[in-house]
């Protein structure tokens, strides 16, 4: 789905999917676009911020209440909030306007490869207080599942597998497969910002990610004793 206002650009967006095998239908308005998902949610999602109805920010946040659903924000806003913001409110890749559509497929297809990966047939691991479960896409912390966009997924999981190793940021956006340096070096702060959060929100006061100095982050399994 391309939820785009500007007819044009909209239907230029829809006819290079289709011209690379994917069925593109494009909706102008947020609103719209909400009740679409609810009812019949597409396989990933191009969202513009600027609509009328629900803008496109407050679209993206609706839409992680209920779904995983793969979001890609295409915006004239340029700035590097508006892009933490657009990440924060769980986007899994943000691209500025004007774009290459080159590249806008490149990134599509980079995250439709992480979706596949995460669904192939993994049994469930675990440890003393989390478990994950890598074909339902899930990751639990005393049995309470984490509400995770796919990067944090990735992310989290990275972490699981290998605690107390420190990783740099350039490893973990290798994890995530992202490109482009200038805009996924903050991303990896502001997706692990969101899982410092949610992770507190199940284990209060219990730190789990620690920044290390100069090198990157570290996962701790220890849980504070009472």
């Amino acid at each position: 789905m391309v939820v785009e206002d500007e007819a044009d650009l909209a239907a230029l967006i829809s006819d290079y999917l289709g011209h690379h095998g994917y069925q593109a239908i494009s909706v102008s308005d947020g609103h719209e676009a909400l009740e679409i998902i609810r009812r019949q949610p597409p396989d990933f999602l191009v969202l513009d911020l600027m609509l009328p109805g629900i803008d496109g920010l407050s679209l993206c946040q609706e839409v992680r209440r209920f779904s995983q659903l793969p979001i890609l924000i295409l915006t004239a806003k340029v700035e590097e909030i508006d892009r933490l913001l657009g990440l924060e409110a769980g986007a899994d890749d943000y691209v500025c306007k004007p774009f290459s559509p080159r590249e806008l497929m490149a990134r599509i297809n980079t995250i439709l490869r992480r979706c596949q990966t995460s669904n192939k047939h993994i049994p469930a691991e675990s440890t003393s207080i989390y478990s994950w479960n890598r074909e339902t896409h899930s990751i639990q912390i005393a049995g309470q599942v984490l509400d995770l966009t796919r990067s944090e997924y990735a992310l989290l999981l990275t972490f699981l597998q290998s605690p107390g190793q420190v990783f740099s940021r350039a490893q973990l956006l290798n994890k995530l497969d992202q490109d482009n340096m200038e805009v996924t070096d903050r991303a990896i702060d502001s997706h692990i910002k969101n899982l410092r959060k949610k992770i507190d929100a199940v284990l209060p006061d219990t730190p789990a990610i620690h920044s290390i100095y100069g090198l990157g982050y570290r996962f701790d399994l220890t849980l504070k004793e009472s």
